[in-house]
Order: structure tokens, then sequence, then C-alpha cells
């Protein structure tokens, strides 16, 4: 069952990209950004077992299909990250497990996974060279655009 109806106020939670199914948009593109708050115009299925939702976001004047998990209820309280998927990131320290060094700062790593929740604020799966790791956000920080 849906957690969401027609009409309900929604908040999306994570930045969504064009996937290659939003017209006249690349694949890749930023369609909306996380923490922007739409209401729901429809409820469907996609592959017979996740829900989508048709969201019109007011602020960018678009309708984008959301997955549940991307949305959360518009009134509700919500801490942005930091960082999102694929965000470029690096370490404020030297990160080592068993004296193996994996990362020093300045090597750049990939966000794969925003892990919220936690007792102690964000955490991400963060991909260096030849290695993921579990990271606490205070460890991270951007990477400068070159």
């Amino acid at each position: 069952m849906p957690q969401y109806e027609y009409g309900a106020k929604v908040r999306v939670i994570r930045n969504v990209r064009d996937d290659g199914t939003f017209y006249g948009a690349a694949i890749g593109n930023l369609l909306v950004r996380r923490g922007s708050v739409g209401y729901v115009r429809d409820v469907g299925t996609f592959l017979q077992d996740q829900i989508i939702y048709s969201v019109h976001f007011l602020d960018e004047q678009k309708t984008v299909g959301c997955r549940e998990e991307e949305l959360i209820g518009g009134d509700d309280p919500w801490e942005p990250s930091l960082y999102q998927f694929r965000d470029k990131v690096t370490t404020k320290v030297t990160l080592a497990i068993e004296g193996e060094v994996i990362a020093n700062p300045g090597d750049v790593g990939e966000i794969l996974k925003v892990i919220s929740g936690l007792p102690t604020g964000f955490a991400y799966h963060v991909r260096f060279p030849g290695r993921t790791l579990q990271v606490p956000e205070k460890l991270l920080e951007e990477v400068p655009d070159a």
C-alpha cells in the first residue's frame, strides 16, 4: 500500500536526476534538489514491486517520478546531510584499517551511500581507490572544483 495519497505534501530527501525518462533533460541532469517540497499527483508502480509517485514541485515547475524511499512527509522534520550520492570528498585525517592506510587527506573518494539516523549524526559509504569505508561526516570535507 502506498504511504502517500493524491494531494499529499511530500519532501524529497535525495537529489533527483534524470534517468532518461524526463523529456527534454539529459541523463544525469539535476531535476529536483533534495529538500524540495511537492505534492503527489499520482501513484503507480514500476516492475510491479516499486511504488512510484508523480510529484509536482511548484518551485521547480516540474512533475517528477519519485520512489517511496526518496520521500518523507512535507511537514516531517528534516535535517540535510552535507553530502549526497556521487559527491566527491576527501578525508580530514588518515584512514587506516589494522595499520593499512586506506586514504590520506587529499585522496579523493566518492559518496556511494548516505547513512542517517545514527546517534553521532550522518555517516557515508565512501569509495576510495581500492576500498569502500563507512566514514562519519565530521571526518570528511568537500573536494574543491578543479
